[in-house]
Order: C-alpha cells, then sequence, then structure tokens
C-alpha cells in the first residue's frame, strides 16, 4: 500500500508540473504498477473502460463534421439577429455556448463560437476580452449537464451506472441536467451586470451559410440513439453500447466524407486529426493507476480516512468534497481529479453506509463549475487565452479572475444546495 501511495503521488506531482506529457506520466506510471507488481498484467485490459473511450473519440470526430459545415456559426447568427444591443448579444452567445456545451466538447464549443464574439467586438469596436470569457466559463460550466457533456460526465456515468437520461431524471427525482441549468441562470446574473454598459446596437450584415446539414443530423442521430439504448435493460445490453453508438456514428460520417471527397486517405487522416489522443492516452493510463492503488487498497485508505474527518456525517462529508472539488479543480485539470475521487467518493459511502448519489453529484458540481474560477483550470480557459492572444490580446489573470470567481461561485453554491435538497 505505502509502495502505490507514494507512486501515486508522485505521478500526481508530475502531471501538475510536466502538463505538456501528462498522457505519457500516465501511461509510464500504470506500467510501474504493473512492473512492481502491484497490479496483475492479466488485470489491465479490464481495468480500461474502452466504453468511455470509444465515446469520447467517436464524439469528437462527429463534432468535426459539425464544425466543418458551419451550422454553429448560423446558429450564432440567428442569436445576434434576435437580441436588441450588445449587451444581450454577449449573454446570448455565452447562453448559446453552454447549450452547445451540454452535447459537445467544451473545447470544440469555444472553438466555434469565440470567432463570432470577435467579429461582432470588432464590429463595435470594443475589447473582445470578457465576452470570450463569458463564453469560456459558461462552455465549462454546463459539462456536467449531460453524459456526452465533458469526460468527467461520462466518468461520472460509469461509475454509477448511469445513461443518458439518468441526467434529467434519476430515482424519480430531478438530474443533474436542472441542477446545471439553474446554476447557469444564477451565474448569468454576473454577466448581466458585467456588461451592463454596453447598449449599443448591433447589425448582422450576412448569415453564415450552411455547406452540409448531414452532420447535424449525425450530432442529433448521436444523441438520439444513445436516449434509446439507455432503455435496454443492463442485461442485455453489450457493456460498451454507448461507445459503439459514437463511434459508429463518427464511421458514418467518415465514410461519406471518403465517398463525397474520393479521397479516402486525406479524409481519415482530417478525422484523426481532430481526435485528442493525448487526453484518450491519458485517461488509459488513469484507468490502470487507479486499478493499481484500488488493488493496493489505499483507495479505500483514503475513503476510510475522509469519513474518519467527516465524524460520520454526511452534509460534512458532502461539503468537503464539494468544495474541496472547487478548490483543487481550478488549478489541476479536472479529469484525472474526478477519476482517481469517483472510487474514493463511493468508499466514503460506503463507511458512511449510504447512497452515493449525492456525494458523486457533489463532486461533479465543485469539479466540473469549478475549473472556472482560474485560467488554467479547465482546457476551454486556456483555449479561449490562446485565442485571443492569437488575435493580439494579453489577458491578465485578473482580467479573467473578475469575471469568473463569482460566475462560479454563484454556480457552485446553487448547484451544491440544490444536490443536498434533491438527493440527501
Amino acid at each position: 500500500m505505502v509502495l502505490a501511495l507514494v507512486l501515486f503521488l508522485l505521478t500526481y506531482v508530475a502531471l501538475l508540473i510536466f502538463a505538456n506529457y501528462r498522457a505519457y506520466i500516465a501511461l509510464a506510471s500504470g506500467a510501474l504498477f504493473v512492473i512492481l507488481g502491484i497490479l496483475p498484467l492479466r488485470d489491465v485490459p479490464s481495468a480500461v473502460d474502452w466504453n468511455v473511450i470509444m465515446m469520447i473519440a467517436g464524439t469528437m470526430g462527429t463534432v468535426h463534421y459539425f464544425i466543418k459545415s458551419r451550422m454553429p456559426a448560423l446558429m450564432a447568427d440567428h442569436i445576434i439577429d434576435k437580441m436588441p444591443n450588445v449587451k444581450w448579444v454577449i449573454i446570448a452567445l455565452s447562453l448559446f455556448a453552454g447549450l452547445i456545451s451540454a452535447f459537445v466538447d467544451n473545447v470544440a464549443t469555444v472553438l466555434m463560437v469565440a470567432p463570432v464574439a470577435l467579429v461582432v467586438s470588432k464590429r463595435l469596436n470594443i475589447s473582445p476580452v470578457s465576452p470570450i470569457i463569458a463564453i469560456s466559463v459558461s462552455s465549462n460550466l454546463q459539462g456536467a449537464a449531460t453524459l456526452v457533456g465533458d469526460t468527467t460526465s461520462i466518468l461520472l456515468g460509469k461509475q454509477a451506472d448511469m445513461n443518458f437520461m439518468d441526467f434529467f431524471y434519476y430515482g424519480g427525482k430531478p438530474g443533474l441536467f436542472f441542477v446545471v441549468q439553474i446554476g447557469a441562470l444564477m451565474a448569468t446574473l454576473v454577466l448581466v451586470y458585467e456588461f451592463r454598459k454596453l447598449k449599443q446596437k448591433v447589425y448582422l450584415e450576412e448569415k453564415a451559410q450552411v455547406s452540409d446539414y448531414f452532420p447535424t443530423v449525425l450530432l442529433a442521430g448521436t444523441v438520439v440513439l444513445l436516449i434509446l439504448a439507455s432503455f435496454i435493460p443492463q442485461d442485455q445490453k453489450p457493456a460498451t453500447i454507448n461507445g459503439m453508438i459514437c463511434m459508429g456514428v463518427m464511421l458514418i460520417g467518415l465514410i461519406r466524407d471518403m465517398l463525397l471527397t474520393k479521397k479516402p486517405l486525406a479524409a481519415l487522416r482530417e478525422v484523426m486529426k481532430e481526435i485528442d489522443f493525448f487526453t484518450l492516452l491519458l485517461l488509459t493510463g488513469l484507468f490502470v493507476v487507479i486499478a493499481g492503488i484500488t488493488e493496493a487498497g489505499v483507495v479505500d485508505e483514503i475513503g476510510r480516512v475522509f469519513a474518519g474527518i467527516a465524524g460520520g456525517n454526511l452534509f460534512i462529508a458532502f461539503t468537503l468534497i464539494v468544495w474541496a472539488s472547487v478548490l483543487f479543480s481550478a488549478f489541476i485539470d479536472n479529469i484525472p481529479y474526478v477519476a482517481t475521487m469517483l472510487p474514493v467518493t463511493a468508499v466514503i459511502a460506503a463507511h458512511l453506509q449510504v447512497e452515493p448519489t449525492v456525494l458523486y453529484f457533489g463532486l461533479l458540481v465543485g469539479a466540473t463549475l469549478g475549473g472556472n474560477i482560474t485560467p488554467i483550470g479547465a482546457s476551454a480557459n486556456i483555449t479561449s487565452i490562446g485565442i485571443l492572444r492569437k488575435n493580439g490580446y494579453e489577458v491578465q489573470n485578473w482580467d479573467f479572475m473578475r469575471i469568473s470567481i463569482p460566475f462560479t461561485l454563484l454556480a457552485v453554491v446553487s448547484g451544491y444546495v440544490l444536490v443536498w435538497l434533491f438527493w440527501a
């Protein structure tokens, strides 16, 4: 246990220090767990959740075709056309980014919507810094809304055996989707105040042209198929059915692209570039590492200590999980954090002799919404700052945190209260 704990802590420190090499660090650490005999080699294939890996890869590929079709740009243009002034354009774009992000990766959402904010800002001769920050934090917030909204949601779905519809209605009670939406509405009050002086009219010269409607059908089809699959009894469907759906839909898009372009290798290379293999390798390594510390009893020991600190009180345990998650996710990527903490949370619930749902949901609220506090707390934030830098705007920490701190705190507090009221 001591050896496994030391190796795990060293892995986490390395993940924090060498952010550009996280995938390789996780894979190397997983290999060490096997080489040192902590995790038997025969358990490695079952340690990796292939359903999660395939879901993420397939969704990334389908989203690539969706963005390429310019449908998101057209949707944004329709929003701009309906808004009375700049303030409501920015707020509407941030809410739109949140809605898209409930079904599409956060980084992809920022890449879709931020260019629209740049164009609007340029037309009105205002700085795009605050509008793009608003889009970024709104995108991050919605990651916990659905099963496919973020990697952390997919991890929760695997841990708690939740299907797509469970994020909307779970065990006869409102699911995380509604908790996140109320949090988003509360946090939007911060944006209303931030942009209160921007009352200039905005005019749309021409709307974006959608080049292909088929990718929109593909993305909608993915959601519909995931919903339908959720109604199949657990004992009658493959463990990787969600992953197969996402990969299957992406392959339909790829085959169609190959036939249309008549350049199969070029089409394959294009979609492969859009799949974030770095994240997939990071998750693969983390699955093995977590299986190793679980095998060694570290997860059970951490859970026991945490339950001891809570003193057997569920409310204290819930509060600690939520706000510790906010703190940690402000500075570290929430994917490795959530991947590590989900099994720990299950052990805490077992020691407290309670259903783990309230703690699972508290973990996701804290970790997903909490990543918004700092510019380095989430990949979408880093991406948005990169877009601004590329366009000649340097973002100071205070520029970001002036919006992100009150936005995050309002969202987390409302989520914290609602999860407790619904699930405790």
